[in-house]
């Protein structure tokens, strides 16, 4: 009994630290101090230097440091500064932004990224997900989803219940929190970089349109339910929806659009 009153204290206190704001107002449990993520996602970057090839094309590293610092021009303040951004030579259909304000692109995605409208789309929803914590929330997740299966577990120790018990808080946690709160930070990234995209003076269409290159790949997906990402058309739906909201409330390009090119 004991056990089990410590375990829902140390929940409920953890929960009670941990409130936080995304920039869209969501809201967030955040039990990661930013300085933490930050020397996570440096020692990431620097592992995945050393395993990737690195790309020495000087004219396409210059096209993706031209799409990137417009988009870095247009965050918040406190995030215009010191991001390092990094080409990597490799068939992988793949981008990534970490904390500690590392950007990693794969030449394979600029096959499907058709222009550079299309490149800041990625380049806003990656960096979108590093601005809005979403790490350190994934992390958060799982740290309480634990918690939860030690305290399911404390409460029917040694009792015919256990294993049922256990089977189904652990479906719980994956398909009820992290899954679903995956396709959330997935959908959040995709309005937050529209904006930066948008304020950047990059088409907003072009949001779409990558989407629809995406799902032209094809290849087999799981059921959205079951998937850590909403399907294409999904995005699709979503991203128009806020390209008309976002006009509506005046956002604009506070920059001309960049000639950057391949």
């Amino acid at each position: 009994m004991k056990k089990i009153i410590s375990l829902g204290l140390a929940a409920v206190l953890l929960v009670s630290l941990g409130c936080a704001k995304s920039p869209t107002g969501r809201s967030q449990l955040i039990l990661f101090d930013g300085d933490k993520m930050a020397q996570m996602g440096l020692e990431s970057f620097e592992t995945i230097k050393q395993e990737q090839k690195v790309s020495t094309d000087p004219k396409l590293n210059q096209y993706v440091g031209c799409v990137a610092d417009q988009i870095i021009k247009v965050l918040p303040d406190e995030w215009r500064s010191d991001w390092e951004v990094v080409v990597f030579d490799s068939e992988q259909v793949n981008a990534f932004a970490l904390p500690g304000r590392k950007i990693g692109v794969y030449t394979g995605i600029l096959n499907v990224a058709e222009n550079a409208d299309q490149l800041a789309a990625i380049m806003g929803h990656e960096v979108g997900h590093v601005i809005a914590s979403h790490g350190a929330e994934r992390v958060s997740h799982n740290t309480a989803a634990q918690m939860a299966l030690k305290l399911g577990a404390a409460a029917t120790q040694g009792t015919e219940y256990q294993q049922a018990t256990m089977s189904v808080l652990g479906l719980g946690a994956q398909y009820g929190v992290l899954l679903p709160y995956s396709r959330t930070h997935e959908s959040e990234a995709d309005v937050i970089g529209l904006k930066y995209l948008m304020q950047a003076g990059f088409k907003a269409e072009e949001s779409m349109e990558l989407w629809k290159n995406m799902n032209a790949l094809g290849g087999e997906r799981p059921m959205e339910i079951l998937s850590t990402h909403p399907a294409p058309d999904t995005r699709i739906n979503n991203l128009a929806e806020h390209i008309e909201k976002f006009r509506a409330q005046g956002v604009k390009a506070l920059y001309p659009r960049p000639n950057c090119r391949r």
